[in-house]
């Protein structure tokens, strides 16, 4: 599933939902039909683990950021790290997870 940041005409104080629009790994469309959920984003997220480790490294949250439709991915995989990166080993594991979905909500990753 694909997401798209979506920031224009929004105020910062508003309700912001992920929507998906198939299970299509990585590639999926934007649509307006159902809302996810923090699990399901997790799931998604989990996808890019591509060496199967259980550990987000930077290049695989890049990977998704990119996939998100960010401008800068390098970037925001970086602050993304230094948000959610507790122990400091510069991956996001499991235990980590939870703190990078609230990340990427915060930032505004949102329906298109």
């Amino acid at each position: 599933m694909a997401y798209r940041h979506k920031n224009k005409g929004i105020p910062k104080d508003c309700c912001r939902t992920l929507v998906p629009t198939s299970d299509n790994k990585k590639n999926a469309k934007v649509s307006l039909n159902e809302s996810v959920n923090e699990e399901q984003l997790m799931a998604w997220l989990r996808r890019y683990d591509t060496d199967g480790d259980g550990r987000l490294t930077r290049r695989e949250l890049q990977d998704a950021f990119k996939s998100l439709g960010s401008t800068f991915p390098a970037w925001r995989a970086w602050r993304a790290l230094r948000h959610a990166d507790a122990n400091g080993d510069g991956c996001i594991n499991e235990d980590e997870l939870c703190e990078l979905v609230k990340y990427v909500i915060k930032r505004g990753y949102a329906l298109a």
